[in-house]
């Protein structure tokens, strides 16, 4: 895991710049990978721009590439290391209007599924949603640290 700085352009207000929005794994030059707190869906996470901007069409095509490239690292780990039944990707950013992609692994015994995240709840999970998991989040979390540091320098990384 990684220590969460502020950005160097952070916008007064603004989650994603000011705060670390969950826990910290991975980041570089460009981009950062945190695994959302979220007891009801615990493996989900967020590839989140390191510079305050809105839109994905914001970006240059180099830096769409690249993002694509960790959302794409993100959910492979998740499906090879958990099997779920599905993952969802989003980059709403209506309640935050700072660029990140949400990467969540859903399973049919998931308290929403098959209803979004932000949907109405279906069930309780037998046990909770973390001891479902195929292997407890901490593994989860090296197993997707590894395979970002596999996809480009992780210079600002421990």
């Amino acid at each position: 895991m990684i220590a969460f700085q502020p950005l160097p352009d952070a916008r007064a207000g603004c989650a994603l710049c000011n705060e670390a929005a969950g826990v910290p794994l991975w980041q570089d030059g460009a981009w950062r990978v945190i695994r959302a707190e979220e007891a009801d869906f615990p493996a989900f996470y967020r590839v989140i721009a390191r510079h305050h901007v809105s839109e994905f069409s914001a970006l240059l095509a180099p830096e769409r590439a690249r993002c694509m490239e960790l959302v794409c690292a993100v959910e492979r780990v998740l499906i090879e290391q958990l099997q779920p039944t599905k993952i969802n990707l989003a980059a709403l950013g209506n309640m935050v209007p700072h660029l990140h992609w949400h990467v969540i692994a859903r399973f049919e015994w998931d308290s929403h599924f098959p209803q979004p995240v932000w949907g109405a709840r279906q069930r309780e999970p037998a046990g909770g949603a973390a001891a479902r998991l195929a292997l407890p989040l901490a593994e989860l979390d090296a197993c997707v640290v590894e395979a970002l540091r596999a996809r480009g320098a992780a210079a600002s990384n421990p």
